[in-house]
């Protein structure tokens, strides 16, 4: 299949149903404990500080991993897998004194990791084809909030740099093969407004253009991201990107998230997407939902009508996403709302004016 083939594809299947996710990979990382040598490999053995724990990096220095976790996912039923490039930006790999060169050669390797197991599934089951999300994860620093509480207007990053970080994820996850760009995590809606410049900006340039999935975190009870939206402003911020899907992930788990997800549900006229926790952490940093419990919160959600696409985030495993698929099989996606046509304006708090 081309990639217009595969994109088509995308869209004609989350008409028919909802779709699934993959699950955490984090976790499933960390159930390898691989050491410091292999997760530096031979490219990086003699690089100056400490790579474990950059699980972004195995991309290149042990693909074999990255493989054998998308074709976990896939065999429990996934429609869409994520890319292993949550923190691929030369921003947040500044942490581990990557180059440029580095992390682009990380995404690019990372999207093609993933377009092959996507294709090897989808020969082996041509009606049911897999996608690729290309996961642009959040930065570990913000531009909608100060970097120094002395100083509201401190901050350790400007737009531009953003956008040009971004930029170069966004060109290299699009070379190696992704079908659609998931902007995820996001606690800073200015992050990923420099983000969805970048995509655009590209396009207009002459990249190939893709759906763009928005994904933003719910930090607490409050229902507010971290920069301070709520759902309904968080939507009216970022609809202009005429996103593919909008929804939340992380953070919460599902039974807490519920009430964020039926908002967007309720005003955005595009699909609404969730992937949700395995519950909250225990004491030791540890997920104790089970899989059973998390796929009976998601099948209440889709038995609702409030989802198109469902999925895991932090403690899910391809256990938890199997029980998930086979709860929501069957079940209809949601109907996208026609809302009247009115003026819909953000700060922290949405504003409607309907003529």
């Amino acid at each position: 299949m081309t990639r217009p083939d595969r994109i088509a594809a995308l869209r004609a299947a989350a008409r028919d149903r909802i779709l699934v996710l993959d699950g955490s990979w984090g976790v499933m990382i960390q159930r390898r404990d691989l050491s410091e040598a292999e997760f530096r490999g031979d490219r990086f053995s003699g690089h100056p500080v400490q790579m474990k724990g950059n699980n972004d990096l195995l991309c290149l220095t042990r693909p074999d991993v990255v493989s054998d976790l998308h074709d976990q996912y896939f065999a429990a039923g996934a429609d869409i897998t994520e890319t292993n490039t949550f923190s691929a930006t030369t921003i947040a790999q500044e942490d581990y004194r990557l180059s440029a060169d580095d992390v682009f050669d990380l995404n690019l390797a990372g999207a093609r990791l993933a377009r092959a197991e996507a294709d090897r599934w989808t020969a082996k089951t041509p009606d049911r084809p897999r996608f690729v999300a290309g996961a642009i994860g959040p930065l570990n620093k913000m531009l909608s909030m100060s970097s120094d509480v002395n100083d509201p207007g401190a901050r350790l990053v400007t737009f531009d740099q953003v956008y040009d970080a971004y930029r170069q994820e966004v060109r290299a996850l699009n070379e190696g093969g992704v079908d659609l760009y998931l902007i995820e995590t996001i606690t800073d809606t200015l992050n990923c407004k420099a983000c969805i410049k970048a995509i655009k900006d590209l396009e207009d340039e002459g990249l190939e253009p893709l759906p763009i999935w928005i994904s933003g975190t719910i930090t607490d009870r409050s229902g507010r991201t971290l920069s301070g939206q709520t759902a309904e402003a968080f939507w009216n911020s970022v609809r202009h990107a005429k996103p593919f899907a909008i929804g939340f992930n992380c953070a919460l788990g599902a039974d807490l998230m519920r009430p964020f997800i039926a908002e967007l549900s309720r005003v955005a006229d595009t699909l609404v997407a969730a992937y949700p926790n395995a519950g909250l952490p225990n004491a030791m940093g540890q997920y104790d939902e089970q899989p059973h419990e998390t796929a009976h919160f998601i099948e209440e959600w889709a038995a609702s009508g409030l989802v198109n696409i469902v999925g895991g985030c932090c403690g899910t495993t391809p256990e938890h996403i199997r029980h998930v698929v086979d709860e929501v099989a069957g079940l209809p996606t949601r109907e996208i709302p026609e809302r009247p046509v009115a003026m819909r304006l953000s700060g922290l708090e949405p504003f409607e004016l309907v003529a």
